[in-house]
């Protein structure tokens, strides 16, 4: 009997030292990397580019070291990503993760690619609580099993009267609109989340930093040191050839100089920028039926009539077109005015006419222009979702209201195209209109009508 155990104990040990090392080699016998991650602005979505994201363009860099393609599963929470990571249902998990100490205890770490702070996030006017002492009273509300929550457990061993909620199915981007809409007092989250997310959401403040820098990581079962070893070998190069970098700085490095429209900045441009463009305006009006105004307003809210403008996604020129979407045009220069113009009035005729015949009127054109800034795949989406909640969706005024719900797990869950920034376009729209307003009193007040 006792050898018999030990046979089976060697056997046991062999199966599981072969399933270790067996992970790298079976990603690439199926030419598929699946990685497991969140539906979220900092991390992996879908725009009119393509899909974009830090995890996303990092894990792509990571299939093709190894020779294959990747294929994200998104997950509701950081519960349902390490539950399905540890079911072996995908081969690394890759959503902003904090590397703790208790999470070591059952799963590898790869190498760290951003260090951020925990920081307490409320609302401008609201608390504003200045030290740990100060959150004795507050409605503080976490994500269930985050780093967050490990946190507060370690601030309340030191202050007993601390005290917080943890809320199942809800994210942190939601948490912090939640503060923003004085629904809950504070929250906790990592810094590069609040900085994207104070720019949809401006009311928010941070208060102080919760915790010490500390570092993301991408996640894997603790069998799979193979995988470890080549994804730290990748790491090496990407860090050494600048793609890190540059990828860090195409997400983050505009964010500290966002800024809200300056009126006073555009009527001066109306003088010094729009007159070499004017012309071509018109003509693009005239050909693709469309208000000239429209599209002068709808190039300064892409580029502020810069013809050389670019985007930290690659978008450029006058109207900033995909390289894409340039090519489906025709256009071979994205930086000359007038085939940046041209294309762009096209490609805003062509938006206009994949409209169901039931969009009338104005509602077209602000429906053609929301689906440039974000892409048809989430309108589609929107449409869908308001009529599930009895909204017209044919009308702007309602689909504006449920456009920013493609920012909330409950909804983007079930939609073909996912999580949107589903705040960007209702804005996109309203500055356009607000812009041809200002242009069309600006040209009449000073007969600037030809």
């Amino acid at each position: 009997m006792l050898r018999r155990l030990s046979l089976i104990a060697v056997v046991v040990m062999l199966v599981s030292c072969s399933n270790g090392s067996d992970r790298l080699d079976k990603i690439k016998e199926k030419g598929e990397l699946v990685v497991l991650s969140r539906n979220a602005a900092t991390t992996y979505y879908e725009s009119r580019e393509g899909y974009l994201g830090v995890e996303y363009e990092m894990a792509k860099s990571f299939a093709d070291f190894i020779g294959v393609k990747v294929r994200f599963i998104t997950k509701e929470d950081v519960s349902d990503l390490f539950a399905a990571l540890k079911e072996g249902y995908g081969d690394i998990a890759a959503a902003g993760l904090t590397h703790t100490e208790s999470r070591e205890e059952n799963f590898l770490f790869g190498p760290t690619y951003q260090v951020v702070s925990q920081q307490l996030v409320c609302r401008r006017g609201g608390k504003r609580p200045k030290k740990i002492e100060d959150l004795v009273g507050i409605n503080i509300k976490v994500s269930t099993n985050s780093s967050y929550v490990d946190q507060l457990k370690k601030i309340k061993n030191l202050h007993p009267e601390v005290e917080w909620e943890e809320v199942d199915d809800t994210d942190t981007e939601t948490l912090l609109e939640q503060v923003s809409q004085k629904k809950i007092d504070c929250t906790i989250a990592d810094s590069n989340i609040v900085s994207i997310n104070r720019r949809y959401f401006p009311e928010l403040s941070v208060r102080f930093d919760m915790s010490e820098p500390e570092p993301l990581a991408w996640v894997m079962s603790d069998a799979d040191e193979a995988l470890q070893d080549e994804l730290e070998d990748w790491f090496d190069d990407y860090v050494d050839s600048g793609k890190l970098d540059e990828v860090m700085h195409r997400y983050y490095g505009y964010i500290e100089n966002f800024d809200y429209v300056d009126v006073r900045a555009y009527q001066r441009k109306i003088k010094s920028h729009l007159p070499k463009y004017q012309g071509i305006f018109k003509s693009a009006a005239a050909k693709y039926k469309v208000s000239w105004t429209l599209l002068a307003a709808q190039a300064y809210q892409e580029s502020h009539w810069r013809a050389n403008a670019k985007s930290p996604t690659g978008v450029r020129g006058l109207m900033m077109l995909t390289r894409t979407t340039a090519k489906e045009l025709g256009i071979k220069n994205r930086l000359d005015p007038a085939s940046s113009i041209m294309g762009g009035a096209n490609y805003l005729y062509k938006l206009r006419k994949r409209l169901p015949d039931t969009v009338t009127g104005p509602d077209r054109t602000w429906l053609a222009l929301a689906a440039y800034n974000v892409g048809m795949g989430h309108i589609w989406d929107a449409r869908k979702l308001a009529k599930e909640l009895g909204k017209n969706p044919d009308q702007w005024q309602e689909l504006s209201e449920v456009l920013p719900l493609l920012t909330k797990k409950k909804y983007y869950k079930n939609l073909k195209h996912g999580y949107a920034r589903g705040l960007e376009p209702v804005s996109y729209v309203k500055n356009i209109r607000d812009y041809q307003d200002m242009l069309e009193k600006i040209m009449k007040e000073n007969s600037l009508w030809q």
